[in-house]
């Protein structure tokens, strides 16, 4: 008999705990099938997430799951121009065809689905969105040219967090639309994901006796993204989730780290997210979303 796991019609942040419950639901099957058929959209953070559930169940049922590809035709698009097939066709069995893309000199992708797995990758990720980073900050959102270095900091402390707590590699996705949930306002996205450890064990060593009882997935990501822990102990480590966080919060954006069965997040005024939840459906890894927004039209 075989298992299916539904993918959100809508697949976002908000969505990835109702993917993340289907996942996690115990079951004796080891064949699943991963249902996007119905699937409407789904943000950088939703692919990224789809591409760690398929690697993390090969890796622990040594059997490649099932996916159904979107029947909306333009949504299997995005997924294409996204880079997401790329990837998934090394966990999935897929099922649908495929679509075709050619390369588009205009594109609200800013940065396909990319692995990173050391720190040159990091480096290389950087460097190729650097050229863009000027014309996102500046004509894209709005922002001070200054806000751009601070924007390439961000998007390097988030893939050097797979590289240096993952244990294994992920994946980075970086892409502009229109925020129309509670914004209005045209922002950037930075998804970053991976199948590995997760927080809580990246920490354990360092971290957990002085916790004690109170150790769980909630408290480590307290510890990192808050007090700036580090599982290294070398002066100064542990300091780049901060750097995120200072950056987020100076342009008002949104900062969310998911690991485990806990969330927790900077939230900016336009945002309702709750500051940390705990008690989530377990997922694999850690998931890390950035959201800039333009600047406030001025009236």
């Amino acid at each position: 008999m075989t298992r299916v796991i539904p993918v959100p019609q809508q697949f976002d942040d908000r969505t990835f705990d109702q993917f993340a419950r289907a996942y996690s639901a115990p079951s004796p099957e080891e064949k699943v099938l991963f249902d996007a058929h119905a699937t409407q959209w789904a943000s950088p953070y939703g692919l990224l997430g789809l591409l760690v559930a398929g690697q993390a169940w090969l890796d622990r049922h040594k059997v490649h799951p099932l996916l159904t590809l979107p029947e909306d035709r333009d949504v299997a698009h995005y997924w294409a121009r996204a880079g997401f097939f790329r990837y998934a066709q090394e966990f999935f069995e897929l099922h649908g065809k495929v679509p075709k893309v050619v390369a588009s000199g205009t594109s609200d992708v800013l940065l396909e689905v990319t692995p990173v797995r050391e720190a040159d990758d990091v480096h290389a990720v950087v460097d190729r969105i650097q050229d863009r980073a000027q014309t996102i900050v500046s004509h894209e959102l709005g922002l001070e040219a200054q806000a751009t270095m601070g924007f390439a900091m961000a998007l390097s402390e988030a893939c050097q967090n797979i590289v240096e707590h993952a244990g294994t590699g992920g994946w980075v996705a970086v892409q502009t639309y229109t925020w129309r949930r509670t914004l209005g306002r045209r922002v950037a996205v930075i998804a970053v994901a991976d199948a590995g450890v997760g927080f809580r064990r990246s920490l354990e060593a360092t971290q957990a006796k002085r916790f004690g009882d109170r150790w769980s997935d909630a408290t480590a990501l307290e510890a990192a993204l808050i007090q700036g822990v580090s599982r290294f102990r070398d002066p100064g480590r542990g300091q780049g989730l901060a750097g995120i966080r200072r950056y987020v919060s100076r342009w008002s954006g949104k900062l969310s780290v998911r690991s485990g069965t806990a969330r927790i997040a900077i939230v900016p005024p336009w945002d309702d997210d709750v500051p940390l939840a705990d008690g989530l459906p377990d997922f694999p890894g850690s998931q890390v979303l950035l959201i800039i927004p333009a600047a406030q039209p001025a009236k």
